[in-house]
């Protein structure tokens, strides 16, 4: 499984930097997006440290929801999917696998490139880290929510607004929780907690996702 589960994942990278511009997509969204709001705004600090929690993780889970609807869409598309489901390997096992390809290639630049959003609406370092250390926590949860709506609507010409539709109210609670680490570390108050519940949010994730995904996958190939 092992063997599998890293196979897949290298083969994820194979096919995403064959096209990469669907790979830089999602870091050009969430760039645009934070750098435009300091300048639409205003440049006085407070008023950019008291917008910047929710710039940053509605941008950054906008741009996760990016290319959510091609994640199992190309494997469904060329039989790669049924292959995967008659293989001795668990589907979920496999599906944590796209998953985790999916968060290394989309949500890992945008945390790699975030300390330089932060630089931009004058956060300090303490802020800094709780930015960092929130969306390391939340974003692989957002990814796995979003493949089970990415393997819900996977048989579906065009699912990209019933994707959104379908997911977005699970996404509120992770987007609360983000937010509010970024707020309390702002208002110089622990944020301990809220990290704590971001990481149960991730456990609950990484252990229950993939079984969804891989019903959800069955039931769409019928097998």
């Amino acid at each position: 499984m092992l063997k599998s589960f890293f196979i897949i994942i290298c083969r994820e990278f194979s096919l995403a930097f064959r096209a990469k511009q669907e790979l830089i997509n999602p870091l050009v969204f969430f760039v645009i997006v934070t750098s435009l709001f300091p300048l639409a705004i205003s440049p006085d600090t407070k008023i950019l440290q008291l917008i910047a929690p929710g710039v940053i993780w509605v941008a950054a889970l906008l741009a996760t929801l990016l290319s959510l609807d091609k994640l199992f869409k190309s494997d469904f598309e060329d039989g790669s999917l049924e292959q995967m489901i008659l293989s001795g390997t668990p589907l979920s096992i496999l599906a944590l696998a796209k998953v985790c390809s999916y968060w290394l290639l989309t949500s890992i630049p945008l945390i790699i490139i975030s300390p330089l959003i932060a630089f931009m609406f004058q956060l300090p370092v303490r802020e800094t880290i709780a930015m960092l250390l929130s969306l390391l926590l939340g974003t692989p949860v957002l990814c796995c929510l979003g493949a089970i709506g990415s393997a819900l609507t996977v048989g579906l010409r065009s699912s990209g607004i019933l994707l959104t539709l379908l997911i977005l109210p699970f996404y509120v609670p992770i987007l609360i929780f983000g937010t509010g680490v970024m707020i309390a570390a702002i208002t110089e108050l622990s944020y301990a907690g809220q990290l704590a519940l971001l990481g149960a949010f991730l456990v609950l994730a990484i252990t229950l996702c993939p079984l969804a995904i891989a019903a959800a996958l069955r039931i769409c190939v019928n097998y």
